[in-house]
């Protein structure tokens, strides 16, 4: 693995939060992904993103693209796509950098391609 753009920019700012928010990715009529168990990630120089575990993510809807990219931050990354569709829609860090290691297994999706809504939870209510 390709060192750590920490190590020359020790400064950059990666910073991730877990979130209890409702997130649900939805394309068309079809749900992709819903979650309150999401990462909002703020990294310096680009937008917020979240990113959401890939177990709460309809992988059975998604189809693995042949792209990979290199983050100097976050490690190298592989990407899905929709199996009717060119172009990937979302990404995921299967081997993130130590800094930022929380990203392992989740999926974060393309906010201008997938529409994702983020909302308040809803608390179970316990029976009286």
């Amino acid at each position: 693995m390709p060192e750590s753009g920490y190590t020359q920019r020790p400064d950059y700012r990666v910073d991730v939060h877990r979130v209890r928010n409702l997130i649900r990715v939805t394309h068309g009529d079809r749900t992709l992904a819903e979650t309150t168990a999401g990462l909002v990630v703020a990294e310096q120089d680009h937008g917020i993103v979240f990113y959401l575990p890939a177990a709460d993510v309809r992988l059975d809807l998604l189809k693995p693209d042949e792209t990979t990219s290199r983050c100097p931050f976050k490690g190298t990354a592989k990407y899905w796509r929709l199996p009717d569709e060119d172009g990937p829609v979302a990404w995921t860090y299967p081997e993130p950098y130590q800094e930022v290691a929380v990203l392992r297994d989740h999926i974060a999706f393309y906010q201008d391609r997938i529409s994702v809504e983020v909302g308040v939870a809803v608390p179970a209510v316990s029976g009286r």
